[in-house]
């Protein structure tokens, strides 16, 4: 079982940056692929970034490639989300989540965190 709780959400002007964090608690932390998703109203929640369970594999969405980059420290049962050139566009409310396997695909992820919302001004 994992628990997990996102945090560094908040109000940035486009072209800033923010990093998410998300604190895992649970004994299979460190064996678990994470992901980062987001999701704004109306809409479905989406893929934007996913981790293996050793940071040997990352795969990004194309809309924040070059942008985002996913990081995780097993030492610290700890994953991130470093965004940068921040858009409007990037506004949703953000999840972390966990899995049994390195995927981008959602129904893959089994534990999810509560979320953090971004807003990203013009």
């Amino acid at each position: 079982q994992v628990q997990l709780v996102e945090s560094g959400g908040g109000l940035v002007q486009a072209g800033g940056s923010l990093r998410l964090s998300c604190a895992a608690s649970g004994r299979t932390f460190s064996g678990s692929a994470m992901g980062w998703f987001r999701q704004t109203p109306g809409k479905e929640r989406e893929f934007v970034a996913a981790i293996s369970w050793n940071g040997g594999s990352k795969t990004y969405a194309d809309s924040v490639k070059g942008r985002f980059t996913i990081s995780r420290d097993n030492a610290k049962n700890t994953v991130y989300l470093q965004m940068s050139s921040l858009k409007p566009e990037d506004t949703a409310v953000y999840y972390c989540a966990a899995s049994a396997r390195f995927t981008t695909q959602t129904g893959a992820y089994d534990h999810w965190g509560q979320g953090t919302q971004v807003t990203v001004s013009s």
